[in-house]
């Protein structure tokens, strides 16, 4: 109804300028003398051109065009438009009372008065609403790459306007299509939009018999809903297509709008979960001003903590890694990037109770983040003496030195590994938290909290960068097991959650588990990998299925059965009940675990943990 009522009133105006225009060229050809010489066939006349430029405009599909979006195309469109109204009005008012009074020549001006009527008001509405004037000039590259838009937003109208005006500019848009029908039917930029509510093949199959066929289709950020993106890169691979999508105008060092920047579609974007908006001022109050030190400072965690700790002004950040290449390489990074932040680099081994004692003893973080750990679930398994001795007892070593030296806060970041664990993997880590917990409970001043989550996109080891290397090698892509499942969120965003829980005020011991959506097909985000690389699953790219490995669960959990989840101040953040899964002497059979585990024997170690955790099924 608001898109009917807004084409009645283009269609009104159009009308009465019309009217208008045709009273304007007869007072510019015969000034005052017009009430007298024209006085005859004036009224009839005016009648009959706005009646003329009405139906004329109707057949031309002016009334479609959007006038937020006003163009040259547009003006293009009325001036066709107006050339038929005059050709036709001219051999009509002879018909019809024969005007010989009527100057010819009027019928010249009418033609631009009438195109001054209707296309300026446009112009001036779209000059209004921009600022300035340029919006309006574009020039074509013959060479351009064709593309379609999904979308017919604000966005998708100053892409297509930068394709237009830079005469070197490598794409062409030659359709939109509108996901969600409601611009459909309109005019934007001289292009009719296309109805992508339903599907969006039969729209590109309609661009395509158009001609040119779009090699592209590019996807504005109002349209980046995982699921229309997965939609339409299926489509996109169905019509033979790329995928792209607008770069985010903070992706374009002047800021400017108008870019004709695209970027590819990430396999974060296709995500089946919304980003969380997190309280950017609780974290800085967290980090501005305090210390901080980072475990695993190198790895994908670690590294993203320290980067998004750097920028929220602490006083010191201590920077812990036992790889020395890792250590050096995020090390640089600090250099480059915050150079004004103090730091200090340490080669350190959590194992090492005595060097990581004297570490904190002389840079006196504040705030501790523990992301140091063994994660790889089949070389856990065969070396689970290593995984017990770095994750529990690193963990063990790290927590008692916080509480010895004064540490206000912990943080020890989990994984939902530890949940009904199958590895020694997760069955440590889950030790490690129990252990937390255990000295949350007793107090003694610091604060331990642990935050627990699923897999992270891109991070060393994982699914992602495998499936890019075997890619990169034209395939195929290994996937475990065809049904196989994961919760899946980008660095950034664990870590940003990572910050706001540790921000939450709450009780010492408290375990953090973060909102991880719905879980993600393994096999689906290899196919999604393989598309966005402009292959086809199964036919250029293979996907092969190998069987589960040591320790692999089929789907993962974030919480047990007997855990209870409850809401905190923040989305995306819930607090687990402490479970009690583990004895009074938790922390003696614990300390024995590390010892034997330090002795050497492995193959009773799985056998000692699981005392401890429970049983779990090693694959």
């Amino acid at each position: 109804m608001k898109r009917l009522s807004r084409s009645h009133v283009t269609a009104l105006h159009d009308v009465v300028m019309a009217a208008l225009s045709f009273v304007l060229a007869l007072y510019l050809r015969l000034g005052s003398e017009i009430w007298t010489q024209a006085q005859d066939y004036l009224l009839e006349g005016m009648v009959l051109f706005a009646a003329i430029a009405g139906l004329v405009f109707l057949r031309a599909g002016v009334y479609r065009g959007v006038w937020r979006y006003a163009s040259l195309p547009d003006v293009y469109a009325l001036a066709r438009a107006a050339t038929w109204t005059v050709l036709i009005f001219l051999p009509v008012i002879f018909l019809v009372s024969r005007a010989e009074d009527y100057p010819r020549s009027a019928i010249i001006i009418n033609w631009f008065t009438l195109l001054a009527l209707t296309g300026g008001p446009r112009l001036l509405y779209r000059i209004v609403k921009d600022g300035n004037l340029t919006h309006v000039l574009e020039r074509a590259n013959p060479d351009a790459v064709p593309v379609a838009i999904l979308g017919a937003d604000d966005e998708a109208e100053q892409f297509a306007r930068a394709m237009s005006r830079d005469r070197d500019s490598p794409y062409a848009v030659t359709g939109m299509i509108d996901p969600t029908g409601r611009r459909t039917g309109q005019q934007i930029r001289g292009l009719v939009v296309l109805d992508g509510s339903d599907s969006l093949d039969e729209p590109l199959e309609t661009l395509r018999r158009r001609g040119p066929r779009p090699q592209r289709l590019v996807i504005t950020s109002d349209n980046n809903r995982p699921e229309l993106l997965r939609n339409a890169l299926k489509a996109a691979e169905r019509q033979g297509m790329a995928l792209s999508r607008v770069g985010r105008l903070t992706d374009f060092s002047d800021g400017a709008v108008a870019s004709n920047q695209i970027c590819p579609v990430a396999v974060e974007d296709l995500l089946g979960r919304p980003q969380t908006t997190v309280d950017r001022a609780s974290i800085a109050r967290l980090v501005e001003g305090r210390r901080i030190l980072v475990t695993g400072a190198g790895g994908t965690i670690g590294g993203e903590l320290v980067r998004q700790i750097a920028a929220l002004n602490p006083v010191h950040i201590t920077l812990v890694e036992l790889s020395e290449v890792a250590l050096y390489e995020i090390d640089m990074e600090m250099a480059r990037f915050f150079p004004d932040v103090p730091r200090r680099a340490m080669l350190r081994d959590i194992r090492d109770r005595n060097r990581l004692e004297r570490a904190l003893e002389q840079q006196r973080p504040d705030i501790v983040f523990h992301a140091a750990a063994l994660k790889h679930v089949p070389l856990a398994e065969a070396n689970p003496n290593e995984c017990v001795l770095t994750n529990v007892g690193g963990t063990m070593n790290l927590a008692d030195t916080c509480r010895r030296t004064g540490v206000a806060t912990m943080v020890l970041i989990s994984t939902d590994k530890a949940v009904n664990p199958s590895s020694v993997m997760g069955a440590t880590k889950r030790l490690a938290e129990l252990y937390v917990q255990a000295l949350g409970r007793e107090g003694n001043g610091t604060r331990f909290a642990s935050v627990r989550f699923g897999n992270v996109l891109g991070s060393t080891g994982s699914v992602v960068p495998l499936f890019q290397k075997q890619l990169a090698e034209g395939g195929p892509l290994t996937v475990t097991h065809a049904d196989m499942t994961r919760f899946m969120m980008t660095v950034r965003e664990a870590v940003e959650l990572v910050l706001q829980a540790s921000a939450l005020e709450g009780e010492s011991g408290d375990l953090f588990v973060l909102d991880m959506g719905e879980p993600v097909r393994i096999q689906d985000l290899a196919r999604q990998m393989i598309r966005l690389a402009g292959k086809t699953p199964d036919e250029e790219i293979a996907i092969t299925f190998t069987g589960m490995r040591p320790g692999e669960k089929m789907h993962e959990e974030l919480v047990y059965d007997d855990e209870t989840l409850a809401p905190t101040a923040r989305d995306g953040i819930n607090v687990a009940t402490a479970r009690q899964a583990a004895p009074g002497d938790l922390i003696a059979r614990l300390e024995a675990l590390v010892e034997h585990a330090r002795a050497g024997d492995a193959e009773e170690t799985p056998r000692m943990i699981a005392t401890i955790t429970g049983p779990f099924a090693r694959g």
